[in-house]
């Protein structure tokens, strides 16, 4: 029971929210003393409205059918529990909701601390992770998955991590909260590159099923790119240190998936791509932590 759960919740995907709330946090750490109990109620918070945002998805992927055994690739997905029957419908339900709840306190706490901005940005995410899939919304069957998520990991929780450190909005975070947010929305993007076959079965559109596999592969490529030019040009313009080149490090995974998706779309296109974001997303913590003991 315990690892039909844990596969629910998509564990290894949770990396995710811990890498946009540390380079909030590491960015903050630039202007004054990070406040460690702060940074990991926020990582705990943000973390469990993903780990809801999971639950909650494959629950509504399975009511609105879009996920059934008569499609191949929904099927052979791990976590996908409802499919195989491992859980009912009411347990993934209930499930999504307790993790929902559980991050409740800890938004309450760190609003009477920061102030009504933090329960603002807890609120959105709710929104935003519950009408991912949920209707009348339903943000990723009309190819608005891409940029819900790309606001949801990138100006959402680095901005709002930076927010609860310092208790202001700043420019510097919202700028490097655009390569990170870009990189998230590509681990869809190759998700939905994959599936395009199946999504089109089932009516769902995407970014990829209205471009199609090649152009679809083209902006992932132009984006990919974007997101080294952009870290390049805020260093340029003082937002981040040199030290930041450090990111160049993980050049190697970007061409590498690339040259991939080019021949053929691998079955963890979207690992891949998410193991590129924690890849990235690590070297530009150590570099922003990095250059604030040494400039």
């Amino acid at each position: 029971m315990v690892r039909t759960l844990s596969s629910t919740v998509k564990p290894e995907s949770l990396i995710i929210s811990v890498i946009s709330g540390t380079v909030g946090t590491a960015l903050a750490g630039l202007h004054g003393p990070i406040h460690w109990g702060t940074y990991v109620l926020t990582i705990l918070g943000i973390t469990l409205l993903h780990a809801g945002s999971n639950v909650i998805n494959d629950y509504f992927d399975y009511r609105n059918r879009i996920d059934t055994a008569d499609v191949p690739g929904s099927y052979a997905t791990e976590g996908r529990v409802l499919i195989q029957k491992k859980l009912q419908p009411r347990q993934v339900l209930w499930l999504g909701l307790m993790l929902f709840a559980l991050s409740l306190p800890i938004g309450i706490y760190l609003t009477t601390v920061r102030g009504l901005p933090v329960m603002l940005l807890g609120v959105l995410g709710f929104v935003t992770g519950l009408f991912y899939t949920a209707r009348p919304i339903a943000l990723k069957y009309i190819a608005l998955g891409e940029p819900a998520v790309f606001l949801m990991f990138g100006p959402l929780m680095v901005t709002g991590a930076y927010y609860v450190q310092r208790g202001e909005f700043t420019e510097q975070a919202a700028w490097v909260s655009v390569p990170i947010g870009v990189l998230v929305a590509l681990i869809l993007l190759a998700n939905n590159i994959r599936d395009i076959q199946d999504d089109g079965r089932v009516g769902i559109h995407t970014i990829a099923t209205l471009l199609g596999k090649p152009l679809a592969v083209r902006v992932y490529e132009l984006l990919v790119a974007g997101v080294y030019g952009v870290t390049a040009l805020l260093i340029l313009l003082g937002q981040l240190s040199a030290w930041a080149f450090l990111t160049l490090l993980s050049l190697p995974l970007a061409f590498k998936l690339i040259k991939r998706l080019r021949t053929d779309i691998p079955k963890d296109a979207d690992a891949r791509t998410a193991q590129l974001n924690t890849a990235f997303g690590v070297l530009l913590i150590v570099a922003i932590s990095v250059g604030k003991f040494i400039s």
